[in-house]
């Protein structure tokens, strides 16, 4: 399987951070999300599947909301998931404005998926979506890489994700898809 090329600059992965940044800002400063200047243009306009992850300044995650696919254009997807993801991620309580100067911000930008077979997980370059019956659970890529995981143990781990037994990924009623991510982040 060939690894798509990137379609977002560092240019613009820096615009879709502050765009994370100054929408989460807005929401817990003033309640409202950020008006974006003018029409949307290049990758902001493109439809792709994207994430946001909030940690603090010591690495902790904080939030992390996300869609596999786009609901529509990626800067609009940006806004929506950066206050998901500081408000709405059921795992933590809302984020306080004392705390919005020690958040980093992390976007990925996600490829079309890809039904695999397990053997061609690749650790690292893949994010996994593992499906069976209505469960199913996601892990990025850059989680196996941050933990050092090889390739059991990262499905094994997205299994538990989905509310499934960690070798259920062994069984061929379970559905794996892959996709990469072009990670953009704050430095901490």
């Amino acid at each position: 399987m060939s690894e798509p090329p990137p379609v977002v600059s560092e240019l613009e992965g820096r615009e879709l951070l502050a765009l994370a940044r100054s929408a989460l800002e807005s929401w817990v400063r003033h309640g409202r999300r950020p008006e974006l200047a003018g029409p949307l243009r290049g990758v902001l306009a493109r439809e792709l599947g994207a994430f946001v992850s909030l940690h603090t300044r010591d690495g902790e995650l904080r939030g992390c909301i996300g869609h596999m696919l786009a609901g529509g254009p990626l800067g609009r997807e940006i806004v929506d998931l950066a206050i998901a993801a500081g408000v709405h991620d059921p795992r933590f309580e809302p984020v306080t404005e004392p705390e919005l100067g020690n958040l980093v911000y992390e976007v990925s930008v996600l490829s079309p998926l890809t039904q695999v077979k397990a053997e061609d997980v690749r650790p690292g370059v893949h994010g996994v979506l593992i499906r069976r019956g209505s469960r199913s659970g996601v892990l990025l890529p850059q989680v196996a890489t941050e933990h050092d995981w090889d390739r059991p143990t990262f499905l094994a781990h997205t299994c538990m994700k989905a509310g499934l037994a960690p070798d259920a990924w062994r069984d061929p009623a379970t559905e794996i898809r892959v996709f990469t991510a072009q990670v953009f982040h704050e430095m901490r």
